[in-house]
């Protein structure tokens, strides 16, 4: 399953989600949304306004959301 998360610089939630799928041992890329106008679009798309955004297969959310972290890997 390719795992995206949607982050910006200084973004504690960020931080928080990406610490979280490092602990995990879950494989990830991120896409900074201030470096990519694509990105932001995307994110605009799904109907989000906040980041991090975490894309993972068909299912996706945005915050620090420990309890879908768990459901991944």
């Amino acid at each position: 399953m390719n795992i995206t998360v949607y982050s910006k610089p200084s973004c504690v939630q960020c931080t928080a989600t990406t610490r979280a799928l490092d602990r995990k041992g879950v494989q990830y890329s991120v896409v900074d949304i201030t470096a990519d106008e694509g990105a932001y679009s995307r994110v605009s798309a799904m109907g989000y306004r906040q980041v991090p955004v975490v894309v993972a297969g068909d299912q996706h959310w945005a915050g620090f959301r420990p309890d879908m972290i768990r459901t991944l890997g």
